[in-house]
């Protein structure tokens, strides 16, 4: 695994699209995108997520200004995040089945513990991984993760199938973003100062990746309760 300080940020490597070798950059105080770090288990996290989505299909969730999110949305732990008409929240039971969420697979929360811990985040213990497809065109506007009860630990993200240009922003949703290139494999971990940071997804570009096809596969780890 990675450690913190490999690399110096560098934000404009990616001008042909292509996934860079491993390597760790800093995109603020606390922030780190560890390229590749998924790759190693991706061979079990496929699996794994067919299993979670047997049970929990995905699902484009209404906001509650009644927008009809583009992009679909599952969920695996002792929580999933939904949203709806009422407002957005934790749920321990998926709304759709009135069941549990599927149970967060071993090598889910191995490799977000792992990837907080390089971030300088030890003893974090994911409840909740949100998953998210994105297929060409879909998107997420800017936003905090603050549905939480406690900031004090970190998001890690796991960006897997199509790139994406993920945008990071300050505390306040008009401050000036930065453009990160994710491709499939990379983590990054955003905590401490920053963990109520903006962030978004711009439009996904149409492709077709080798193993997840016309689309991108994004988890989301964090600590609801």
């Amino acid at each position: 695994m990675h450690r913190k300080g490999d690399t110096p940020a560098t934000l404009d490597l990616f001008a042909d699209d292509a996934p860079q070798p491993p390597s760790t950059e800093q995109i603020g105080p606390a922030s780190y995108v560890f390229r590749g770090y998924a790759l190693p288990v991706v061979d079990r996290l496929l699996p794994a997520l067919e299993a979670v989505l047997q049970t929990a299909p995905f699902r484009n969730m209404v906001t509650p200004g009644g927008f009809t999110m583009s992009v679909g949305l599952s969920s695996c732990g002792a929580l999933g995040w939904t949203t709806d008409r009422s407002g957005y929240q934790y749920s321990a039971l998926d709304p759709q089945t009135d069941q549990p969420w599927p149970a967060m697979p071993q090598v889910f929360r191995d490799l977000a513990q792992a990837a907080a811990s390089d971030a300088g985040f030890a003893d974090f213990e994911p409840d909740a991984c949100l998953i998210n497809r994105y297929v060409p065109g879909a998107k997420m506007s800017l936003h905090q993760d603050k549905n939480e009860h406690g900031y004090q630990w970190p998001v890690v993200s796991v960006s897997l199938g199509l790139p994406a240009m993920f945008l990071f922003g300050g505390l306040e949703r008009s401050d000036k973003t930065q453009k990160v290139p994710l491709f499939h494999g990379d983590v990054v971990v955003w905590g401490g100062e920053d963990r109520l940071r903006f962030h978004g997804v711009l439009p996904i570009k149409q492709g077709s990746h080798s193993l997840l096809g016309e689309q991108r596969i994004n988890f989301t780890f964090r600590k609801a309760r």
